[in-house]
């Protein structure tokens, strides 16, 4: 194991997940991803995993004993599957004493054909890992800037919907579910490698800092119509060469005339 690369904080169970997984006959390989592969790991980092197994029977069985596997490594304080981010497979936990949150995610070695990052393999039983990675490369999910301005005045009208009606709470999460998917895409750009919503985005782009924080609503009526209308002007000076929706945003703008 590249030790060097793991966060100290998990200097402990790291060790103790590898011994795990050796000794379990159904496991062929651990991957590390996430931070430890960009390098920018630090004292606030999760341990994300991918733990490996040879066939679809093996995974299954070490995936009903998830929590089990889990609890034997070190002193277990919560876990839960992902399901609510569409990843059953995924075990999410944290152990203490200090909280330190590590993330399994349970996969199949033809599951590593479809990945998105090349991660570290920490331990490979028989270098069957290695060879699969090697077989096919790594795609990064990038978003579309086309994609964004399809869809980007249908938002506009949602949340001017909700403020109109009040239900500022849910304009406020519509408001940073926009900043995620059309601004931080089109503010970071190729940046990065491996772009994810605003992570980071402060360290990425900061000279767009002070208009994103614009874009931040409370819950109330006139300052989430003065967000929307800051996550209007960002977009339309970030969107760029794209196939403009104009009768949409037309449509959308005047609606939201109607209320400021």
């Amino acid at each position: 194991m590249e030790g060097s690369l793991i966060p100290e904080q998990f200097s402990d169970l790291a060790p103790a997940i590898l011994a795990a997984a050796e000794q379990d006959p159904r496991l062929v390989g651990v991957i590390a991803g996430g931070s430890v592969v960009t390098g920018t790991a630090d004292k606030y980092s999760d341990l994300d995993l991918v733990l490996v197994s040879p066939t679809e029977a093996d995974h299954r069985a070490v995936l009903a004993e998830a929590p089990d596997f889990a609890a034997k490594v070190g002193p277990l304080l919560a876990a839960f599957t992902g399901e609510h981010v569409g990843e059953p497979r995924l075990l999410i936990t944290l152990y203490g004493p200090a909280p330190r949150h590590v993330d399994f995610k349970f996969v199949t070695l033809a599951d590593l054909d479809h990945r998105v990052e090349d991660g570290l393999v920490l331990w490979d039983r028989d270098s069957s890992v290695q060879a699969r990675l090697k077989q096919r490369s790594a795609t990064w999910p990038r978003t579309d800037p086309q994609w964004i301005e399809d869809r980007f005045w249908v938002w506009v009208h949602y949340v001017t919907v909700k403020i109109g009606r009040g239900e500022l709470f849910e304009a406020v999460d519509a408001l940073a579910d926009m900043r995620g998917s059309a601004l931080a895409p089109l503010v970071i750009g190729d940046r990065v490698a491996k772009p994810s919503g605003v992570r980071r985005i402060e360290q990425i782009a900061p000279e767009h800092v002070p208009a994103l924080r614009e874009t931040v609503a409370m819950p109330d009526r006139a300052d989430c119509l003065r967000a929307l209308w800051a996550t209007v002007r960002l977009y339309q000076e970030l969107r760029g060469d794209v196939e403009r929706r104009t009768d949409a945003e037309e449509t959308a703008l005047a609606y939201l005339r109607e209320f400021s």
